[in-house]
């Protein structure tokens, strides 16, 4: 399979094909690969991460743009960036300062299914 070069203007996500105009965006630790969390960005929280970046997003619980690391301090720096094939997920790499997920945890994915289903 070819890979194709894109320059930054040449990529276009595709905000619309979600009815609410959302992406998801995967983080990742840049130092380590952990996934830190998921998230969503619509078009004005994408642009605002590309012109800062820092990372932010958009709180589908709260309906309002989230820097995230404004509340907590705990910031996210963009070290890189990638969109899938269908140019509608974002793979987003950074440097976490702190933990990223509210419960005060590294990573918001902490809980292994598995491991609890053999538990009992």
């Amino acid at each position: 399979m070819r890979q194709e070069n894109f320059s930054q203007t040449d990529v276009k996500l595709d905000f619309e094909k979600s009815p609410d105009g959302l992406v998801p965006v995967i983080v990742t630790d840049i130092a380590n690969g952990q996934v830190l969390m998921l998230a969503y960005m619509n078009a004005q929280s994408y642009q605002l991460t590309l012109e800062t970046k820092e990372m932010w997003y958009w709180s589908r619980s709260r309906q309002e743009l989230w820097h995230k690391g404004d509340t907590s301090g705990h910031y996210q720096y963009v070290k890189s960036i990638k969109v899938d094939c269908d140019f509608d997920t974002l793979l987003i790499a950074v440097d976490q300062v702190g933990p990223a997920c509210h419960t005060g945890t590294r990573s918001c994915f902490f809980t292994d299914v598995i491991a609890m289903r053999e538990e009992n």
